[in-house]
């Protein structure tokens, strides 16, 4: 099998190490946002068996999302792995950012606590709230006070970790956007995510917890705009973080 480490997306700049941990969990639009900022991508598709590193070195870090809890390695055996990768990032300030399963993840291994489904269930498009901790935060600084993302979610970060700045709130989810230290950060939502993705998901799943699929797709459509803006600025953010702040960066 040909490492992800050597499917590289990108020909310069800071590397970013990108696990991707479901067939259909890629970065999408990020990927085009990270790269046009300068970033080499250096993905690893997990969910194939393909193992990931065991040291980050001065990569950066993102995790990305899965249907998953953070310790359920009998049904992701490569989680102890992601799970060593984002201790090594908290230790050495490497930055990382953790969607959805990502978010759960850093959340777990820096002392939170994360539920299965535990709250009210979120999917599609949904108002994300900026909290007055955020306003000063490298990444949400300078964002919308309101900003539309794509849930996909049952299980649910159900406490921070001790010390975490609590970022983002929405109405069914309060802990949408957190960050440990300086430069680990963790979001709920799916900042990379358009409305095409709803498409894809298990329409009638959708519908057995209640959800209108059409309606889904039609307001995330009518949301696309703000939030391709939002979570775009966000994602520039996140590299401007990273080519300032990796170990052995200037």
């Amino acid at each position: 099998m040909v490492s992800g480490l050597n499917r590289k997306e990108g020909s310069r700049g800071q590397a970013v190490l990108v696990i991707q941990n479901t067939p259909s969990g890629g970065l999408e639009r990020m990927g085009g946002w990270l790269r046009e900022a300068g970033l080499l991508l250096e993905v690893v598709h997990a969910h194939t068996g393909e193992p990931p590193p065991a040291t980050l070195g001065h990569r950066a870090l993102v995790v990305l999302g899965g249907g998953f809890l953070p310790c359920e390695d009998e049904r992701a055996p490569w989680l102890p792995a992601v799970r060593h990768l984002t201790g090594q990032a908290l230790q050495d300030g490497n930055p990382m950012l953790g969607i959805c399963l990502g978010a759960q993840l850093l959340a777990h291994v820096a002392g939170g606590t994360v539920r299965g489904r535990h709250g009210a269930p979120e999917y599609g498009s949904t108002p994300i709230r900026l909290r007055a901790g955020a306003h000063d935060d490298p990444l949400f600084g300078g964002l919308p006070a309101v900003a539309p993302a794509i849930e996909h979610h049952v299980d649910a970060i159900a406490e921070l970790p001790p010390g975490a700045v609590w970022l983002a709130e929405s109405e069914r989810c309060p802990y949408q956007g957190f960050r440990v230290g300086d430069s680990a950060w963790g979001v709920q939502f799916h900042p990379e995510a358009a409305a095409a993705q709803i498409r894809c998901w298990d329409q009638e799943r959708l519908r057995e917890q209640g959800f209108d699929p059409d309606r889904l797709y039609a307001q995330a459509t009518a949301d696309e705009p703000a939030s391709a803006a939002a979570w775009k600025a966000f994602t520039h953010h996140f590299a401007k973080a990273i080519t300032r702040g990796s170990p052995g960066t200037g």
